[in-house]
């Protein structure tokens, strides 16, 4: 894949989760990508798949520039980026004008992968979640793996709404509304006693320039996603370890006390993993669901990709003892929509 069909192929997935000014973006870079400098010879020399499956250049740079528009250090770019609507060539102008004056610090920025935390995709595990605690009604050591910033370990602490109906606290600021089709999810409250995480690259929302990292990477005519992620990290209490997640999750296993539910959680983060952690991640967690008990369960909720043409991620949960597989629905990657599909 070219860079200019990296940057065509980000502009459609941008659009096809409800970024117009992410597209824009996009394909004016496709168009007017800067080649002939610092920047464009580092892009240029990338190695493998520079799309949105690999390195994902395209998320790179207009994290960088976000970044940029954030901490209001190019009036250029804070002049034509949303709220502001603007032409491909007022857009054009200032981007490759914050390409030159700004070019050191996005060339920093670009060496990093891009990272996100999609507070909305708590939406699904709230719900599969209680489900788990429908069927193991204990206290829940949580494990997420590819945790990011964390922000998902909390989810607890949002309040998810379905058509006039409330699930969570009450008096919770992160409010969670996505879209939902089929029946309304079980009324068992999960109790989360211990939460831990772990990610290759963790970023702590608690701490100003990895809050940033996190919301650059956000999109910039999506300020719902920007306002949640702020209030997610006002409550972040959870720990996120560095690490390999396979290597943890293989430490972390044994641990899980008797007298609770050990929860492990992943979203949009297992396709991420190379061929043989999934399958070794696999076979850990089987072998541990074959040593539950009633009085020390295991459950597995995952939101991913599962390579079918349906719209959005599969949210399944397996359940031990018994490996109880249930399929509960597909959920926007962003965590728009919930089509939940049990009725247990």
């Amino acid at each position: 894949m070219t860079l200019k069909q990296a940057f065509e192929d980000q502009a459609a997935h941008c659009v096809a989760l409800g970024s117009p000014f992410m597209g824009q973006l996009m394909m004016v870079l496709a168009r007017d990508w800067p080649r002939d400098t610092a920047l464009g010879r580092k892009f240029a020399s990338a190695k493998g798949d520079v799309g949105p499956m690999g390195a994902s250049l395209p998320l790179r740079i207009a994290g960088g520039l976000h970044a940029l528009v954030l901490k209001r250090k190019a009036p250029e770019l804070v002049a034509v980026y949303p709220p502001h609507q603007t032409s491909d060539a007022d857009l054009s102008a200032a981007v490759l004008g914050a390409l030159q004056t700004h070019e050191a610090f996005l060339l920093e920025w670009t060496d990093h992968a891009p990272q996100t935390n999609e507070v909305r995709r708590s939406a699904a595990l709230i719900a599969g979640a209680r489900v788990a605690a429908q069927h193991f009604n204990l206290p829940i050591h949580l494990s997420e793996l590819g945790a990011s910033g964390g922000l998902n370990l909390m989810w607890d602490h949002f309040a998810l709404e379905i058509d006039g109906h409330h699930f969570g606290p009450n008096m919770s600021t992160i409010l969670l509304s996505p879209d939902w089709t089929g029946a309304l999810p079980p009324k068992t409250q999960p109790r989360v006693e211990k939460r831990r995480g772990v990610d290759l690259h963790p970023l702590d929302p608690t701490r100003h320039d990895h809050l940033l990292r996190l919301m650059a990477y956000l999109w910039a005519d999506q300020p719902e996603r920007l306002n949640l992620t702020r209030s997610a990290a006002s409550v972040m209490q959870a720990k996120v370890d560095q690490g390999d997640a396979i290597d943890w999750l293989a430490q972390q296993l044994p641990k899980a006390p008797q007298g609770s539910l050990h929860l492990i959680q992943h979203t949009v983060a297992w396709q991420y993993f190379p061929k043989s952690a999934q399958a070794r991640g696999k076979a850990l967690i089987e072998a541990a669901g074959a040593r539950a008990t009633a009085q020390r369960p295991l459950a597995w909720l995952a939101m991913e990709n599962d390579g079918t043409d349906k719209k959005g991620a599969a949210l399944t949960l397996r359940l031990w003892p018994g490996d109880i597989t249930l399929n509960l629905g597909r959920v926007d990657f962003h965590g728009r929509w919930i089509d939940w599909q049990h009725t247990g």
